[in-house]
C-alpha cells in the first residue's frame, strides 16, 4: 500500500507535473503555541487533468526524475477557479464605463 497524502495544487505550470502543498498543524514542543507548517511535493499528472486549486490526492510511487517521488491518484474536488479579465470581459466593461459618462452628461 502507497504512502498517500491529500493537499492543493499550486502549480501546474510544468507538463505532466504538479506541485502540491499540504498543511499540517504542529505544536512547538516547549512553548505550547501552534503553528501551521506547510510542505511542497512534486507529483506526476499523465493526463495534466489537475490544475491550479485543486483539492488532489497523491501516492508515493518510484523515483520518476530528482524531485518526483509521487504520482497524482484523483482530483478530489475542483477549484472554483479566479476570475480573469479576457478581451470579452473587457470590451464589456469598456462599453458600461461609456454608458456612464454618457449619463453624467
Amino acid at each position: 500500500m502507497a504512502h498517500t497524502l491529500v493537499g492543493i495544487v499550486s502549480s501546474d505550470k510544468r507538463d505532466k507535473t504538479i506541485t502540491v502543498s499540504i498543511e499540517n498543524r504542529e505544536t512547538h514542543p516547549l512553548y505550547r503555541k501552534q503553528y501551521t507548517k506547510t510542505r511542497k511535493y512534486t507529483a506526476h499528472d499523465e493526463n495534466n487533468e489537475a490544475h491550479l486549486g485543486d483539492k488532489v490526492e497523491i501516492a508515493s510511487c518510484r523515483p520518476l526524475s530528482k524531485t518526483k517521488t509521487y504520482k497524482l491518484v484523483k482530483v478530489l474536488e475542483r477549484s472554483h477557479g479566479s476570475v480573469e479579465l479576457k478581451e470579452d470581459v473587457t470590451d464589456v466593461l469598456g462599453e458600461s464605463t461609456e454608458t456612464e459618462s454618457e449619463g453624467e452628461k
